[in-house]
């Protein structure tokens, strides 16, 4: 099982932070703050130090941008429209050498190259009778823990543990997912952020024998569609940059590339890259169409 994660709120005489400490993924992010920059910058990369992580991830605001650029920060990526219609920059930096390296940076130029030239379409295929779709709820918790487990080898969140995704459910997370035969064969959620009323569509998988039915692209625009009925149009995904097919049908259904997250978090059987893709829904036309 995955080491825990811990969401901690840290207060000091002159800031605020929220910090997610992701030791699996040996890592920090920093999900909100408030308050003196500089002082903000000294204690995350204090706290780097003292735990001996590896990446420092921090969502910064447009107006802090270039104090971050000073402070030795990198903008990997962005999200239009995340902070009630503002936008956000993931800065990041780097503590250990070997996470700063990739050898796969230039075969997932040649990816996003080849999916850049593909017709954008919302058209699905109509999958054969025995497919259901069906919003998730608690009780079939473990049938969705089991596509987890047989997808991935390894996932950055405990989503192999029924137990942390009926807290995921509890906490707002919408799930759907395609039943065939009474089993879980597919399915996707929308993590929802409410204060700042934006949506990361994110755990996509499909069991291999049934990806030809094209039911992750349904899968999304179902989520997107309540995302919409709830007043959240900010929707945005974070795909392995390796996956052609989860980056292809992102593109297909309206989301624009917005950079990439390197040695982002360890998914499927290694550390990877992974694809920033944002949408804004409220802009979408013929939306319920």
């Amino acid at each position: 099982m995955n080491e825990s994660a811990t969401l901690l709120e840290i207060n000091e005489v002159n800031f605020w932070l929220l910090v997610y400490d992701d030791p699996f993924n040996k890592r920090i992010r920093i999900d909100d703050y408030y308050g003196g920059i500089a002082p903000v910058i000294d204690y995350v990369e204090n706290l780097m130090k003292e735990k001996k992580r590896e990446k420092l991830i921090i969502k910064v605001r447009s107006e802090h941008f270039k104090e971050f650029l000073e402070r030795g920060f990198t903008c990997e990526a962005i999200i239009d429209h995340y902070y009630l219609g503002s936008t956000m920059y993931f800065f990041t930096k780097y503590f250990d050498q070997k996470r700063n390296q990739n050898d796969h940076w230039i075969t997932e130029d040649q990816i996003l190259g080849s999916i850049n030239g593909m017709e954008i379409s919302t058209d699905t295929l109509q999958p054969p009778n025995e497919y259901h779709l069906k919003k998730v709820d608690a009780t079939d918790a473990e049938k969705l823990a089991l596509l987890y487990q047989t997808v991935f080898k390894i996932y950055p969140t405990p989503l192999h543990d029924s137990e942390y995704i009926k807290e995921t459910i509890e906490d707002g997370t919408i799930y759907y997912a395609f039943y065939c035969n009474g089993a879980i064969v597919s399915a996707a959620s929308a993590e929802v952020n409410r204060m700042y009323r934006n949506a990361e569509l994110t755990d996509c998988a499909t069991l291999t024998e049934h990806r030809k039915h094209g039911l992750m692209k349904i899968l999304l625009k179902k989520l997107e569609l309540e995302l919409f009925d709830q007043g959240i149009y900010c929707s945005y995904s974070i795909a392995r940059s390796l996956s052609f097919g989860m980056n292809a049908v992102l593109h297909q259904l309206g989301y624009r590339y917005r950079g990439r997250l390197k040695n982002n978090v360890f998914i499927y059987d290694k550390l990877e890259n992974m694809n920033v893709w944002v949408k804004n829904l409220a802009d979408t036309p013929n939306f319920r169409q």
